[in-house]
């Protein structure tokens, strides 16, 4: 991989769009800039299921997603979206069955894009026999909406947009209208959050589109800052936490590049100490001024800061921003825009998305393969009995 190295990466392949094109031959640019449409279509989706008929169950005494990977994060969307004034908890399951607690008075989400994913699966199996209510999430004529159909449960139809993890919108959308429905989230009339956040979602593909220059392209330059180091993305306020773990995933999928992922205030009470490391700037009592060039790994640390908490110069993200630079790290700070939580977490996946594909493009690795994920599938798949 020539122009390739730990201290950076080819810049001039961002703005060669033939480059880009044939480097990414199953479209993954492309899936990202379908992420506006998938909102409008996951609600449709949603409209055309007949998920209003969950209303007549009314308020559940807890909210169950259970999904894995690009599937699971729509649940971590629900809980974002809905915040700590929602009145019932919102809790994210990643495994096999379900928690032991889950019962009739718990509504059960099974997301699967695919339809087939064995854990989901079985948590779905689980809901159908404790008789709690369940809605799917996934691809028509699968495992899982074959389940939905014999238990009676509303379906939502999925259309996978080259992989789970680009599919996202699509999936945490009717997630969104069914707890707008139940009354544990406010999209405003005629759910128009959901379209602010669409029409935020199109702002972001227009200015991170593959022909838009690097230094106009705020999701190229983001992919340069990147490279070359390990990235440690905190996110603050209600939807920067969810956005900071969806840039971590996506930057491994994506571009097959690790990342730190961390929630303010807790990353203040543990992570933060990392500035002082060996992969800081400078530690604690260390000349940050001195010369590195011959040192054995030129890896850095760089924060990363996904704000959600305001313009406020006191903010938890603010504060980091001091610290971190005092130690000579290097930090990106991006702010949260919109006036909704769904605007404002559009606002932010939307350039994290596309950050990591061209962070991928750049170093001339194709975003959609995932073979260890394939391979850890195949090695772990349960005989059929």
């Amino acid at each position: 991989m020539s122009g390739i190295s730990l201290d950076g990466i080819d810049e001039t392949r961002l703005d060669d769009v033939a480059a880009l094109e044939s480097g990414d031959p199953a479209q993954m640019l492309r899936a990202v800039a379908s992420s506006a449409a998938q909102v409008r279509m996951g609600m449709t989706a949603a409209a055309d299921a007949g998920i209003d008929q969950v209303r007549e169950l009314g308020r559940p005494r807890a909210i169950v997603v259970a999904g894995m990977g690009g599937s699971g994060i729509s649940g971590d969307v629900l809980a974002a979206i809905a915040g700590p004034a929602c009145p019932v908890p919102v809790v994210v399951h990643r495994g096999y069955g379900l928690p032991g607690w889950v019962g009739a008075a718990d509504l059960v989400f099974a997301v699967s894009c695919s339809g087939g994913t064995e854990e989901t699966l079985t948590a779905t199996d689980e809901a159908i026999r404790r008789g709690a209510p369940l809605v799917g999430v996934g691809r028509v004529g699968s495992p899982l909406a074959d389940r939905c159909a014999s238990a009676r449960a509303p379906f939502v139809s999925v259309t996978m947009h080259v992989g789970p993890r680009a599919t996202l919108w699509a999936l945490a959308t009717p997630l969104l209208v069914v707890a707008a429905r139940l009354g544990l989230v406010d999209l405003g009339p005629g759910d128009e959050q959901l379209e602010q956040a669409a029409a935020r979602l199109e702002q972001v593909a227009e200015a991170c589109r593959p022909d838009r220059e690097l230094f106009v392209n705020p999701a190229k330059t983001l992919a340069v800052e990147l490279a070359g180091s390990l990235p440690m993305v905190w996110g603050g306020g209600q939807v920067g936490p969810v956005a900071a773990y969806r840039m971590a995933c996506q930057l491994a999928e994506n571009a097959k590049y690790p990342c730190v992922s961390g929630a303010l205030p807790e990353a203040h009470h543990n992570q933060v100490v990392a500035f002082d490391g060996l992969l800081a700037g400078g530690a604690a009592a260390d000349d940050i001024f001195r010369d590195r060039v011959d040192e054995e790994s030129p890896l850095r640390l760089r924060l990363v800061l996904l704000d959600d908490e305001g313009a406020d110069d006191a903010s938890r993200a603010a504060v980091s921003e001091e610290v971190a630079q005092g130690r000579g790290v290097p930090v990106t700070r991006l702010r949260a825009e919109g006036s909704s939580t769904v605007e404002r977490l559009a606002s932010l996946v939307g350039l994290v998305d596309y950050a990591s594909v061209y962070l991928a493009l750049a170093q001339e690795i194709d975003p959609t393969p995932v073979a260890p994920i394939d391979e850890l599938k195949k090695r772990l798949a349960r005989p059929v009995v």
